[in-house]
């Protein structure tokens, strides 16, 4: 009896656990110092934008995402936008926000991500419901190739209706950015500096839709991989080129077969780090 009820004592402190951290994860701020929900939710929505970076076949990302977007939504008034829609697509995404077309429509005229169904459309919905603005952020995929293959030079080419869903041309670069320079090494060889530059003009292109969306006294949720706006670089150090002084806070997701402790490369990735235990089911 001492035996089953000591079982049952640690299985309810288990659960207790678990649901005192939302979840199988803890949070971390960027110090690495254990950091609780309703004090990430206190400060992110002090922000003027909030960069939610995922990992895209991570459920704890997206199941946070709505969590956190919802709960942000109770105390602003919130703006949406997001890497996985393109700015090409825009018309279409207010087209079913304003209920014109129904989600078969949305699927047959817009570029959708594979995992939008089960990943995105909640939050796409969530906007629908509540009356928001969802902006489409990201460069057209087929530009950033060009780019990829071309370089920067490849834009000039483009019609003005087509250069009008890219950030304005030309638009702030720097190589040497620690971010930047990480990718080729990542590569190991592999990389070119054109794809660092393809890498550039996604991040320029929603720093700029974000700038020009953004709305004073509104918070602008922004969801994307965690790259993109990883150590405060990617999309804030291009937002910070076109719109100087925004109060900006960044969220990342991490995986580690310990959550308990966060591992020293994580630290400084972002203010709030999303620990996840690698086990965790993946989306695709």
């Amino acid at each position: 009896m001492k035996r089953l009820l000591l079982t049952l004592s640690l299985s309810l402190f288990t659960v207790l656990s678990l649901a005192q951290n939302h979840g199988p994860y803890i949070i971390y701020n960027a110090k690495g110092k254990k950091v609780s929900y309703k004090k990430m939710m206190k400060e992110l929505a002090k922000q003027d934008v909030v960069f939610f970076g995922e990992l895209h076949n991570n459920p704890i990302s997206h199941w946070l995402q709505y969590e956190v977007t919802a709960e942000l939504g109770t105390k602003r008034d919130l703006i949406l936008g997001a890497e996985m829609m393109e700015a090409d697509n825009q018309d279409e995404l207010n087209d079913y926000l304003s209920g014109k077309i129904d989600q078969k429509a949305l699927d047959t005229l817009a570029r959708l991500w594979n995992n939008y169904a089960t990943d995105y459309k909640p939050l796409v919905d969530y906007a629908k419901d509540n009356n928001l603005e969802f902006i489409a952020t990201n460069i057209p995929r087929r530009y950033a190739s060009m780019v990829n293959r071309e370089g920067f030079e490849a834009l000039e080419k483009l019609s003005g209706e087509e250069k009008s869903w890219i950030a304005p041309q030309p638009f702030p670069y720097d190589a040497n950015l620690p971010r930047y320079a990480n990718i080729l090494e990542m590569m190991a060889g592999h990389g070119t500096p054109k794809m660092v530059m393809a890498q550039a003009s996604k991040d320029a292109t929603m720093g700029h839709f974000i700038a020009s969306n953004f709305q004073p006294g509104k918070l602008f949720m922004h969801y994307n991989g965690s790259y993109h706006s990883g150590y405060h670089e990617g999309i804030l150090w291009y937002l910070n080129q076109y719109k100087p002084g925004l109060n900006m806070l960044t969220i990342t997701t991490v995986e580690q077969a310990d959550i308990t402790k966060l591992k020293d490369e994580f630290f400084g990735e972002a203010d709030f780090i999303i620990c996840v235990d690698n086990n965790m089911t993946k989306t695709y």
